[in-house]
């Protein structure tokens, strides 16, 4: 069987078929690009649930509505996330890697983590993967048995070389004041 090549495009990311010029770019899944999509419990139950709680104003164990601005509609998109504080600071971890709203706070830069009635604007700064390495740990130790299964056996306990092997596939930003 024979192998086909892909011609890789001048756009990032991007490639089509040699023997079909005129077709659409195709984007090219990368290390980058990791995403575990959440199943249908998870969807349509847990993060309900959770999101039900906490514009309630009742946090589950540190979490909030995180609100941004999509980035092609422009209209506000929200999810649960956990929101870690370690060392004094604030982070949000994406656990499942490449997710809609990485994506959206990446292009808007800003935010809003909501509690009941309360909502924080906030910018992001995302991480480094060596900057990553004591907040994935931290994030671990607090939250493994809710998002372990998509940090593939790395934990709290686990090595610096080992949570920096894991690091680029899982964003990381640093929640910071509004300027």
């Amino acid at each position: 069987m024979a192998v086909r090549q892909l011609y890789r495009s001048s756009a990032h990311g991007y490639a089509r078929w040699p023997d079909q010029p005129h077709a659409r770019l195709v984007r090219l899944a990368s290390v980058s690009d990791h995403y575990r999509a959440p199943g249908w419990f998870t969807r349509n139950v847990f993060n309900q649930l959770v999101a039900l709680l906490t514009r309630q104003g009742i946090s589950v164990l540190g979490s909030r509505v995180l609100a941004v601005k999509g980035r092609t509609s422009g209209q506000w998109r929200t999810t649960p996330v956990n929101l870690l504080t370690y060392d004094g600071r604030h982070y949000l971890v994406a656990p499942r890697g490449e997710t809609q709203w990485v994506r959206n706070l990446r292009a808007a830069g800003t935010g809003e983590l909501r509690l009941g009635r309360r909502a924080e604007s906030f910018r992001g700064r995302e991480l480094t993967d060596d900057e990553k390495v004591p907040v994935l740990r931290a994030y671990l130790n607090r939250w493994k048995a809710e998002v372990g299964i998509f940090f593939e056996g790395t934990g709290p306990d686990s090595s610096d070389d080992q949570i920096r092997a894991i690091a680029p596939k899982h964003p990381a930003f640093e929640v910071l004041p509004v300027k």
